[in-house]
């Protein structure tokens, strides 16, 4: 078991050092502490902030936690997100968000609400079954030093200046990183840079009752507010703040219950949080310098109007942390490293994209825009607003290791099934297992498999309920998303990302030489 607290100096060199053990960073530290990764994790901090920021994930995030293990803690820290209505400058309904409905093609609901602290609690109490990762709270990085053979961390701690030697470093050290400004990492600005306040409350049985029964977008030009409802009790606001309003008085409980006062009284709930937020949309203009790497905050910040900020984050320490592993254990070359920050930016620039889209339309403070908005929004429904599922608005992966023959899957996630085992059903990945594969609903053939089993990588047949071999799809996930790709086989990476599609097994053949030329050593 790994020691909750221990000195750097106690530490032998690592594998990897990981500088800030917010959820990102220790997601990351799972992920590479399950790789058998000798890892190192500080963080200036000594206690878990007990109350959320981040309430939002998606199924590609749950995947990603039930992958290390936190199944459960996904499901007992989360509830389905509700859909959300956005209301016009007249109040009518100009827009509306959903999720895909069942099956669901990942295994888990697609949107969800969660509760930050216990969630975090539950990664990092993970982290400590890793005999391979420490962590070192209360510790504040300070220099990095780098030569070709890895990175010198200068750390400030309790008993003064401790070092830390490691292979490789990322920063998961927030929005002000210090790993970013040492190894001289610019950000780019996307062009959004909006004053808002967050409220959370607790709200009583009283104050439920006054309330939405959905999370709402109320698209006023006097006010752009959004409303959410969250796990249990907790319900959520966001303010827009106007022109010579000061952030700080807006956070005080008289100025925060005057903007409630619409929906609920201090009689209805308990103020639990409010802070004011310059909403940003920023990206690091590279993810690496030689053997550092950023991540979350560090790497990104967006809008919250899709509710992808810790999502991105997730997201990329699972594109990095399976190619951190492949590299040091001499699988891949350094080509493949490289391709974690094109993949990444180009996937955060895009979504930021829609996410300002949504933040302009939620924001437009002209009266006369806003009507003529909430006209051509229904207009464009045909008069008639349908729900518009969240997850249609992911990007996929448009550079990096994905390959050369451009599908319409390619740079795609793949989906889990829920399969029929002796026990009952369960997820394929808990069946199957993970890293690179190639899944198909046709036989392999001898030369597909040997080159399949030479690289130590799975080979996942897939067939339908009642079938004599393969492993059997409870709901047929797999074979509807195939067949509307016009393929037969897929070639999955660990993150979950499809490299590439083939419709027989000589196409998925050329897939597997491609990518093992890729991402070969070298």
């Amino acid at each position: 078991m790994a020691r909750a607290d221990i000195a750097a100096s106690d530490a032998p060199d690592v594998d990897v050092a990981i500088v800030g053990f917010g959820p990102v960073g220790a997601v990351a530290a799972c992920m590479l502490g399950q790789a058998g990764l000798r890892t190192h994790v500080i963080d200036s901090a000594t206690t878990i902030y007990d109350k959320p920021r981040a309430v939002a994930l998606d199924h590609e995030i749950a995947r990603v936690l039930q992958g290390i293990g936190l199944a459960e803690a996904v499901e007992t820290c989360s509830e389905p997100f509700t859909d959300s209505v956005y209301f016009g400058a007249n109040g009518g309904v100009i827009k509306r968000l959903t999720m895909l409905p069942e099956p669901h093609p990942q295994g888990w609901t697609p949107s969800m609400v969660f509760m930050q602290p216990r969630l975090e609690e539950a990664v990092r109490m993970q982290v400590k079954r890793h005999p391979s990762v420490s962590v070192a709270l209360g510790r504040t990085l300070v220099g990095l030093n780098q030569d070709e053979d890895g990175v010198t961390l200068e750390i400030d701690g309790p008993s003064g200046r401790e070092t830390c030697a490691a292979r490789y470093v990322i920063g998961c050290d927030g929005a002000g990183s210090t790993t970013r400004k040492l190894a001289g990492l610019a950000l780019d600005d996307l062009g959004f840079d909006e004053p808002w306040l967050v409220v959370d409350v607790l709200a009583n049985e009283r104050g439920l009752a006054k309330l939405p029964r959905t999370s709402v977008q109320y698209c006023e030009p006097e006010r752009p507010t959004t409303f959410v409802i969250c796990t249990g009790r907790h319900r959520r606001w966001e303010f827009r703040l106007n022109e010579g309003e000061d952030p700080r008085a807006m956070e005080t409980p008289a100025a925060v219950w005057s903007l409630l006062s619409r929906w609920i009284t201090p009689e209805d709930a308990t103020l639990w949080r409010s802070a004011s937020y310059r909403f940003h949309a920023l990206v690091g203009r590279a993810w690496r310098d030689r053997r550092v790497f950023i991540a979350g905050d560090a790497a990104h910040q967006q809008p919250p109007f899709l509710g992808q900020g810790l999502c991105q984050g997730i997201r990329d320490v699972a594109n990095l942390g399976w190619k951190l592993a492949a590299r040091l254990s001499g699988e891949a070359g350094d080509a493949l490293l490289d391709t974690y920050g094109p993949e990444r930016r180009g996937h955060v620039v895009a979504l930021t994209s829609v996410i300002k889209g949504i933040g302009r339309l939620i924001g437009e403070r002209d009266s006369v825009a806003a009507a003529a908005r909430d006209d051509r929004l229904v207009q464009e429904a045909g008069g008639v607003v349908r729900p518009v599922p969240r997850q249609d608005l992911m990007p996929a992966l448009a550079e990096g290791f994905v390959s050369r023959t451009a599908t319409s899957a390619r740079g795609t996630l793949f989906p889990q099934p829920w399969l029929m085992t002796s026990t009952g059903a369960r997820r394929m990945d808990d069946v199957a297992g993970r890293g690179m594969r190639l899944v198909s609903i046709r036989s392999a053939g001898p030369e597909l498999a040997d080159a399949i089993r030479a690289l130590g990588w799975r080979m996942v047949r897939i067939s339908e309920r009642g079938a004599t071999e393969g492993l059997q799809e409870r709901d047929g996930v797999v074979r509807t998303w195939l067949e509307s790709h016009g393929a037969h086989y897929a070639l999955v990476r660990p993150d979950h990302y499809v490299f590439g599609t083939a419709t027989d097994a000589d196409g998925a053949l050329a897939l597997v030489h491609e990518a093992r030329t890729f991402a070969g050593p070298g």
